[in-house]
């Protein structure tokens, strides 16, 4: 088990000690379920009930919580973050074992970097380049012509198509499929003709991709996925969208082919941006909300409606319908209000 003073997290963390700075931590929890031994924090005003409470060796707080707390404790400006260093530092993720399982088929022309681990029943296809340190979970299968740069993990089970460039110190989480053919056809006479897609993906450094995300390859340039951007689990992403650096994407969200998504950006869970469309930096789009023209602006932007009894819903929605026709009779009233004035 490893252990780790408060003296030894106030220099990663560049905070200020409150108590005992040789109390050693051996991982992280929150205030309610801590016990001896684990560190906690308080980020969120709605639990400081539970601080007083804790049974944990030491918390994270901010200068103002800190100075109505009595026992150990390291003064951060920001607690959360300060936790998710912590919890890093104190990670036990199991990982692969250096080397290649027997069961693993691997093409002759693969170039694998030191260190490597692939596990078992994987499949590497020809002119694969795996960086150092790279790991590749069971079962899965990375296709023809693919780059994988050093310290990226893949989790058990996940597609990797051809033509794919995953970027450094990446997590692709268990059940992604990365590079399948977009959605690309044309119609002739009610007859779909496929469109092959001969784009690639293209992801960035640092990249998490949570489980059973679907990443379509570009229909003729590339689908992009910029540094530092995180998606949650069950996303889709069509052909050739481009998201911007540093976005974060929650789960069930939809991004149609051929949109792209500034930097910075938030998008709510169970959103969707229809195709062709261009979202500025910074924007912040509700959970459940339906974009369907282009934002230019920073903000935040939401659609979706509350939930309610059906029965008002049913009405409401009658009324949604009229809307048109009543701002008519609105428009209407009024030049005639102004007409006899």
């Amino acid at each position: 088990m490893q252990k780790v003073t408060l003296k030894e997290l106030s220099q990663l963390l560049g905070a200020t000690i409150k108590g005992d700075a040789t109390l050693e931590i051996t991982s992280v929890a929150t205030l309610e379920s801590a016990t001896k031994g684990q560190l906690s924090f308080l980020a969120n005003s709605k639990y400081r009930a539970q601080l007083e409470a804790t049974q944990a060796s030491a918390v994270l707080l901010s200068e103002k919580e800190a100075s109505c707390y009595h026992g150990n404790a390291l003064i951060v400006s920001d607690p959360y973050v300060g936790f998710a260093r912590v919890a890093q530092l104190l990670d036990t993720t199991p990982k692969e074992t250096p080397g290649i399982h027997p069961s693993a088929q691997i093409d002759t022309s693969a170039i694998l970097g030191d260190g490597a681990a692939i596990g078992a029943n994987a499949v590497i296809g020809a002119n694969v380049i795996l960086g150092e340190n790279v790991q590749i979970g069971p079962g899965c299968v990375v296709g023809e012509s693919s780059i994988i740069g050093s310290n990226t993990r893949l989790w058990a089970n996940v597609s990797v198509y051809h033509n794919v460039h995953i970027g450094h110190d990446c997590i692709v989480h268990s059940g992604t499929v990365i590079g399948s053919d977009g959605f690309g056809y044309a119609n002739e006479r009610g007859n779909w003709v496929k469109i092959p897609q001969t784009g690639g993906v293209r992801i960035g450094n640092h990249v998490e991709i949570g489980a059973c995300t679907s990443i379509d390859r570009g229909a003729l340039s590339h689908t992009e996925i910029h540094d530092g951007v995180i998606i949650d689990n069950q996303v889709q992403i069509a052909h050739n969208v481009v998201i911007g650096q540093n976005t974060a994407m929650a789960g069930g969200s939809i991004i149609a082919g051929s949109s792209t998504i500034g930097k910075y950006c938030i998008i709510g869970g169970g959103s969707a941006v229809a195709g062709h469309l261009s979202v500025a930096d910074g924007v912040h789009i509700s959970g459940g909300t339906n974009v369907t023209s282009v934002i230019r602006e920073k903000g935040v932007y939401s659609s979706a409606t509350i939930a309610m009894e059906n029965k008002l819903w049913r009405r409401n929605t009658v009324r949604f319908r009229q809307l048109d026709e009543l701002f008519s009779r609105v428009k209407t009233l009024e030049k005639s209000a102004k007409g006899s004035e």
